[in-house]
C-alpha cells in the first residue's frame, strides 16, 4: 500500500559541489587559501535531510587574508518549495454542498499478535517483529520507550535492518544466523505472498493495514452484488489480492513498476492471478484524473499516499498541497451507491481530526458516518503496549 522510493531513483548525493573550473582567485589570496564550498542541492525527501559540512580547512586569519569575492549565492529551497518544482498545476478543488456525514473519533483500531505476524517488543528507537518464520529487527523512531525483553532476543533476530533511521532512508540487512535471500513465503489470513527486504527497511507489507483489509472484505462478501475496488498507491497489492479473493473487481494503481511487478508475483503466488484484477503503473492523480473524465465509478477505494513522492513521469506529490484536490477526485469517483472511502495517513506531521475534517467537507451530502483515529499494533505478551503506526480517516455507508 505504501508508495516505496523507487530503487533506481535514490537521489543521495554527496554534500557539496566542486569549485568551478577556470575562476580566477583573488590576488590578495595568501598561499593555500581555499574558497569554502557551495552548499550542494538535493531534492525530494533527501533535501529534508541534507547536511552541510563546513570546509575541513581551517580558513586563515582575517588580518592576514582577504576571502575572494563570491558571486551571490542562491537562496536554499524549503521542502515545499522543491515539491513544486517541476509539478503542474491543479485546477481548483470543488467542495460539495450537503450535510456532511456523522463523525465517530477517536477510533483506535488494533492489530492483535497471531500466527502471520506479531509485534514481540519495542523500544528505543526500534522494533523486533515476527513475519512468519522470521523475527525482524529495525528502527521505529516512534518506540520511545525502553524494551521489555532481554538484549539476547534483539540480537538474535534472523534479519536486523542497519542504516539510515529516517522512515524513507536507505540501508542494509544484516542476517545474524545465516544468509537469507530477498523474499520469503509469508501468509496474510491464508493468502500466500512473499515477504521481501528492501533498502528503505520496508518488507513488503505493512501489518497494521490488516484493519482495513477485514473491513473491505466483510463489505464486499456481504454486499450481495458486483463491487469496484480502487487501491490507489497500491504497493506490493495484498489489498487488492485480498479484495478480489473476496469476489471483488479490483484496480490496482501504483507509479513504481517494480511494485507493480511484486504485486503481480504475489498474484501468482495467492493462486489469484485468474481474478478481475487490472494492473495500472501510473501517476495516481493522472490516473483519477482520466477516470473521472471516462466516468468511471467505484463502490470502495482505498489510499494510502506516500508524505512525497514522484510519479514515473516525474510528477510530483505533496501530500499536504495535493490530498484535497485527490480527495475530489474519489468522491466524483464514488458510485450511485458506495460502500466506503478509506483513507490512511503515514508519518506526517498531522492529526486525524485533520484528516477527519477535510474527509468530512468532501463527503457532504453522502450520509454515512466518518470514522477517525489511528492504526495500532498490540505488542505481544503480558503488560503489552500499543505501537501507534498510522492516522486514517474512512467514510462509511452505514
Amino acid at each position: 500500500m505504501r508508495y516505496e522510493p523507487p530503487m533506481t531513483k535514490n537521489r543521495t548525493s554527496r554534500p557539496g559541489a566542486p569549485k568551478r573550473p577556470g575562476r580566477p582567485a583573488s590576488p590578495d589570496s595568501g598561499p593555500g587559501h581555499r574558497e569554502p564550498r557551495r552548499p550542494g542541492r538535493r531534492d525530494g525527501a533527501e533535501a529534508e535531510r541534507a547536511e552541510h559540512r563546513a570546509p575541513s580547512r581551517r580558513p586563515e586569519p582575517a588580518e592576514r587574508v582577504r576571502a575572494a569575492p563570491e558571486e551571490a549565492e542562491r537562496p536554499r529551497l524549503s521542502t515545499d518549495e522543491l515539491g513544486r518544482e517541476g509539478r503542474r498545476d491543479r485546477p481548483a478543488v470543488e467542495w460539495p454542498e450537503g450535510a456532511r456525514p456523522a463523525f465517530r473519533a477517536p477510533v483506535i483500531l488494533t492489530v492483535e499478535p497471531g500466527a502471520d505476524y506479531a509485534l514481540l517488543d519495542s523500544g528505543d528507537g526500534e522494533k523486533l517483529e515476527r513475519y512468519g518464520p522470521l523475527t525482524i529487527r529495525r528502527p521505529e523512531n516512534q518506540a520511545i520507550w525502553p524494551r521489555r525483553t532481554d538484549a539476547a532476543d534483539w540480537d538474535g533476530a534472523d534479519a536486523i535492518f542497519t542504516g539510515d533511521t529516517d522512515e524513507e532512508g536507505t540501508g542494509r540487512w544484516r542476517f545474524p544466523r545465516e544468509a537469507l535471500g530477498e523474499t520469503w513465503p509469508m501468509r496474510q489470513d491464508g493468502l500466500a505472498y512473499l515477504g521481501r527486504f528492501t533498502s528503505f527497511r520496508h518488507v513488503g507489507v505493512f501489518p497494521e493495514q490488516a484493519v482495513h483489509w477485514r473491513f473491505m472484505t466483510d463489505l464486499i462478501e456481504g454486499a450481495g452484488r458486483p463491487v469496484r475496488v480502487l487501491n490507489l498507491f497500491g504497493y506490493t497489492g495484498l489489498a487488492s489480492l485480498l479484495a478480489a479473493r473476496a469476489g471483488g473487481e479490483v484496480t490496482h494503481v501504483d507509479a513504481s513498476k517494480r511494485a507493480i511487478g511484486w504485486a503481480r508475483e504475489n498474484a501468482e503466488i495467492a493462486g489469484v492471478a485468474d481474478k478481475p484484477i487490472r494492473w495500472i503503473c501510473e501517476d495516481a492523480v493522472r490516473y483519477a484524473e482520466r477516470e473521472v473524465k471516462r466516468g468511471a465509478t467505484y463502490d470502495i477505494i482505498l489510499l494510502d499516499p506516500p508524505k512525497f513522492g514522484r510519479g514515473p513521469k516525474g510528477e510530483v506529490w505533496q501530500i499536504f498541497e495535493d490530498l484535497p484536490y485527490l480527495l475530489m477526485l474519489m468522491r466524483k469517483l464514488l458510485s450511485a451507491h458506495p460502500l466506503a472511502l478509506v483513507l490512511t495517513a503515514y508519518s506526517i506531521r498531522s492529526s486525524f481530526y485533520s484528516l477527519s475534517a477535510l474527509m468530512g467537507e468532501q463527503c457532504r451530502g453522502l450520509g454515512g458516518a466518518i470514522e477517525s483515529g489511528e492504526l495500532v499494533i498490540r505488542e505481544a505478551g503480558e503488560d503489552a503496549r500499543l505501537l501507534s503506526t498510522s492516522l486514517f480517516s474512512r467514510w462509511v455507508s452505514a
